[in-house]
């Protein structure tokens, strides 16, 4: 059941194991589709009092199954294009990009038939909309044609992209699931210990220069005189007084004497041009970002982007990760494909596309995760550290106007309620909707009182503590408000007890 996953831990696991149905919404539901499960002798339950989207899966693991035979198959198909590895996952880490050199392909160009197809595609769409622009009663099967036709452009316009076969060797593509069911594939990743090994030739020709690079080996002797143990030829020898008309490189030591003071001198001018320091800064994020394997930058500053350990089940499918991801495409679209370019296309953007494109890098260094803190010091991270960073977050969420429910959190079962205890649900209704619909299922198993949670705090705009941004005031800052007053009784929930009876069973 839990083949085709990256995240192993302990509570992602447990979590597989004790659920016991699935949202039809769920996206391994319509990756599969309900029909294949049912076809195979899965149940559906459904609610016959509330709108439930489709009703639940009563089997997870008959629909695992389904789902890791069917990754499988698209896994291996996508293997036969020559990649030396396809990992297939249900839910692929938040980072499981990092360490990775992605590869760079070209376009499959448009056939005459395609490009033909796709300018009859954008004609049409014209034509309709040039006839229902002014009619507000516009006909859904008019919708319904729209919505066909722009899906049929994207596929077009979408193109699939070449690789070199020799590229393609080493590397090798994710596949996992979307959020609407679809197929995610990403191509064209190399692992570090997949990165070819460049051997330096045998002997050194004493030219003190790499054979391979054309660069100068540190520490060789240039002069092509034999180096005694302090790495400078030998003083009073026949050899140094025969090449006394011969001009030598520098000695290496002068060479870092001299350099060191150039450096203060370049320091000193550089904190003297803001615009400057500015672009360096830039152009170094810029590298971090999106040139991981360049060095192209002497400014010793580097981007520690956030990674997490043991990421939760679904966030590279949440609507901030989402638009990040967008974002850094619509980046990498504009950014030249060699980093030795990029400092003049840096200075080619306008003052305000440098800001976003600033914003953007810098973004991906803020961390605001209260990390588990080992019983054991590592090192690294301490109970007073993650403190401070949590404190320092909260002035950050309120200079950004950070509002969590806007961004898309919700409390669910598989994000929120299954990992708690029965009280806390309870607690947490409670403070929501208030006693009497706490009251209401507070006698339900655990299972069937957090979907029930679920769905009572689905539109009530409740957060948990850890998603608060306190008061300026240093207070808690709680969940918005709520009019507990002008809320109705739910429908599963009404004083039919019979009713209520059939909708939790």
């Amino acid at each position: 059941m839990l083949t085709h996953s990256f995240n192993k831990s302990a509570a992602y696991i447990r979590q597989r194991l004790t659920e016991n149905s699935v949202r039809v919404a769920d996206k391994r539901v319509r990756f599969v589709s309900v029909d294949a499960y049912v076809a195979a002798g899965g149940g559906v339950m459904r609610d016959l009092f509330e709108d439930d989207d489709g009703g639940w899966l009563t089997d997870p693991a008959l629909l695992d199954r389904l789902v890791d035979a069917k990754l499988a198959a698209e896994g291996n198909r996508i293997g036969t294009e020559g990649w030396k590895w396809v990992a297939t996952a249900v839910d692929l880490p938040w980072n499981a990009t990092n360490g990775h050199r992605e590869i760079v392909g070209a376009e499959l160009p448009m056939t005459e038939a395609e490009q033909a197809r796709l300018t009859a595609l954008q004609a049409e769409i014209e034509q309709i909309e040039t006839e229902w622009a002014d009619d507000p009663n516009v006909p859904q099967d008019v919708y319904a044609r729209i919505e066909g036709l722009e899906t049929e452009i994207g596929q077009l316009v979408d193109r699939p992209m070449i690789f070199d076969p020799a590229e393609m060797a080493i590397a090798g593509a994710f596949v996992t699931i979307e959020a609407d069911g679809s197929l995610c594939i990403e191509r064209g990743y190399v692992r570090a210990e997949d990165e070819p090994v460049v051997e330096v030739g045998g002997e050194d020709d004493g030219s003190g220069v790499d054979p391979v690079s054309g660069e100068p080996i540190p520490g060789a002797n240039h002069s092509g005189t034999a180096p005694n143990a302090s790495g400078s030829a030998p003083i009073g020898t026949d050899e140094e007084d025969a090449d006394d008309d011969i001009l030598k490189p520098l000695p290496d030591r002068l060479v870092a004497d001299l350099t060191a003071w150039r450096t203060l001198a370049l320091q000193d001018a550089f904190a003297q041009s803001p615009a400057t320091a500015f672009a360096t800064v830039l152009h170094a994020l810029v590298l971090d970002t999106f040139y991981s394997y360049s060095r192209e930058s002497c400014l010793q500053l580097s981007l520690n982007r956030v990674s997490f350990a043991n990421p939760p089940a679904g966030l590279r499918d949440s609507a901030p990760a989402r638009a990040i991801a967008e974002r850094m495409k619509r980046w990498e679209d504009r950014l030249p494909e060699s980093d030795k370019e990029l400092w003049d296309a840096l200075l080619a953007f306008d003052a305000d596309e440098q800001a976003s494109l600033f914003a953007h890098c810098t973004s991906l260094a803020v961390n605001a995760q209260a990390e588990i803190v080992p019983k054991y010091d590592n090192g690294r991270v301490s109970t007073h550290s993650v403190a401070r960073r949590i404190a320092h977050s909260h002035v950050l969420a309120h200079a950004v106007g950070l509002d969590v429910v806007a961004a898309g959190w919700k409390p669910t079962v598989d994000g929120y309620f299954r990992s708690v205890t029965k009280p806390r649900i309870l607690a947490d209704v409670t403070e929501a909707r208030g006693e009497q619909f706490a009251g209401m299922i507070d006698h339900l198993k655990k299972g069937d009182m957090a979907r029930e949670a679920e769905r009572l705090l689905e539109d009530v705009h409740w957060l948990p503590e850890p998603l608060r941004t306190p008061d300026a005031d240093g207070g808690h800052g709680a969940t918005p408000d709520v009019d507990r007053e002008g809320l109705e009784l739910p429908a599963f929930l009404d004083d039919d007890e019979a009713a209520y009876a059939i909708a939790a069973e």
